[in-house]
C-alpha cells in the first residue's frame, strides 16, 4: 500500500522547497548537542502552530534510521492498536518506507497490536512528525502504530511488548509519542492542567500521567501513546526527561481565551 499525505498543504506546506524552508526556520541554528534518545513526545497541530515546538524538539536528538511513531486515533477508524505493517508513505519530501522487520517483531509480541491500514488513512497525528524526522535523516524507516482509547493496564501491556520488541530488533530504534496537550481552554486553565500532566511525564510515571488526564478530564488527545511510550522508555532503560519547551496556540494567533498547548519533551 502507498499511503498518501492527509494533510499536507493543511498541516505543513506540500511543496519540497517551502516545506524545506519552513522547517529550517523553525530549527535552531548553530551546533547543538544531540542526544540518544528513546522516546521523543511532540505535538502535531499546524507547524505555524506548534511547529515550533518539535522543530526544537527533534533538533536534540541523534535521530536513528528506525522509528516507531504512536499517535492518537482522531477519526475512530480501525483497529484499538492498529499497526500499519507494510508499504509506504508517499511524503513531499519523497517515500518513507515502512520497516516491515520491526512491525512483525511489535506485531508477534502482543495480540493487543493488529495489522491494519484503516485507521492511518485520513491520521494526521504521525504524519505531522514525518517531516521533521526526513530533514534530520533521509533514510529513515517507520512503524505507524495509531491509537484509540484504551485502558492504563493495556497501554502498560503494549509499552511492555513495545519495549520487547526493540530489543529483540537489537538496533538503535526512536519511539515518538505524538499528542498536544489541552484544547480549546483559557491559557490560565490550560497551563494549569498541563502542568499537572507534565509533573508525571518528569517522574517518568506513565500510571500517574495517565490516571492524572483522565480523573482530571484533561483534553490531551495522545495520552494513550504517551502512557505507552513511557512504560516503554521505562522497561528500555529510560534515566530522565527533559522539557524542550511547552507553549501554546495563543502564541500565534493572539487569542489567550480558547488555547491548545504544546509539550516537546526527551526522554533519555
Amino acid at each position: 500500500m502507498i499511503r498518501t499525505p492527509a494533510v499536507a498543504g493543511q498541516f505543513y506546506p506540500a511543496s519540497p522547497s517551502t516545506l524545506r524552508q519552513t522547517i529550517s526556520e523553525l530549527t535552531p541554528q548553530g551546533p547543538g548537542i544531540q542526544k540518544n534518545a528513546i522516546v521523543a513526545i511532540s505535538p502535531h497541530a499546524g507547524y505555524i502552530y506548534s511547529g515550533g515546538v518539535a522543530a526544537e524538539t527533534f533538533a536534540q536528538i541523534n535521530l536513528p534510521n528506525d522509528i516507531i511513531i504512536l499517535g492518537p486515533n482522531h477519526h475512530g477508524a480501525g483497529e484499538r492498536l492498529a499497526v500499519m505493517d507494510k508499504g509506504t508513505w508517499d511524503m513531499p519530501f519523497g517515500t518513507v518506507s515502512i520497516n516491515e522487520e520491526l512491525a512483525r517483531t511489535v506485531l508477534n509480541k502482543s495480540d493487543l497490536f493488529k495489522a491494519d491500514t484503516q485507521a492511518h488513512i485520513p491520521e494526521h497525528s504521525m504524519e505531522v512528525q514525518v517531516p521533521f524526522l526526513q530533514y534530520h535523516n533521509a533514510d529513515i524507516a517507520i512503524v505507524p502504530i495509531c491509537v484509540s482509547y484504551i485502558s492504563f493496564e493495556d497501554c502498560r501491556k503494549a509499552g511492555e511488548n513495545l519495549a520487547e520488541a526493540i530489543k529483540e530488533y537489537n538496533k538503535p530504534v526512536l519511539i515518538v509519542a505524538s499528542t498536544d496537550m489541552t484544547h480549546y481552554e483559557s491559557r490560565k486553565s490550560a497551563s494549569q492542567k498541563d502542568k499537572m500532566a507534565m509533573e508525571k511525564i518528569d517522574k517518568l510515571d506513565p500510571q500517574a500521567l495517565y490516571n492524572t488526564v483522565v480523573g482530571n478530564r484533561i483534553s490531551m488527545c495522545g495520552i494513550m501513546p504517551t502512557t505507552i511510550a513511557l512504560t516503554a522508555a521505562n522497561f528500555l532503560g529510560a534515566t530522565k526527561a527533559e522539557l524542550v519547551r511547552y507553549t501554546d496556540s495563543g502564541e500565534t494567533s493572539g487569542d489567550t481565551d480558547h488555547v491548545v498547548g504544546y509539550a516537546g519533551y526527551i526522554i533519555l
